[in-house]
């Protein structure tokens, strides 16, 4: 059985009144049970030089309603470069140069994941889907 943590830490002196300082982990299991996930596309990158959008991830390929996780970095340090998010032809949200996520997938029909990078020049995204069959 594969064994795959993620932990997620956030800390702020300021964002709050207070400090701020949350730690979470987590392991990545199947869909309602114990088992861990134990399926990888394997870490990937994308590099492209047009600001279409393409598909990274095509729901058709994996197994619907599943404990599905993706992982998306922009590996540009450039701030005002993003990547727009969509699942579904649903805008989920930008991902800024140096931004990542960590996301839950269900696969389902039509959910495909898609990248729309701001710029025509060169852009990279890393990704990875742990998955289970």
């Amino acid at each position: 059985m594969a064994t795959t943590t993620a932990t997620l830490t956030l800390n702020s002196p300021d964002l709050t009144g207070d400090v701020l300082s949350l730690n979470q982990t987590t392991t990545l299991r199947k869909a309602g049970v114990s088992t861990g996930l134990d399926q990888t596309s394997g870490v990937g990158r994308k590099t492209t030089t047009a600001s279409t959008i393409y598909t990274l991830f095509d729901a058709s390929l994996y197994t619907a309603d599943k404990a599905h996780k993706v992982y998306i970095r922009v590996v540009s340090s450039n701030a005002t470069e993003y990547a727009t998010l969509t699942v579904n032809s649903q805008e989920v949200g930008r991902l800024y140069g140096g931004d990542w996520t960590l996301i839950p997938w269900s696969a389902a029909a039509s959910a495909d994941i898609k990248i729309t990078p701001s710029v025509a020049t060169e852009f990279t995204v890393e990704y990875a889907l742990i998955f289970e069959a």
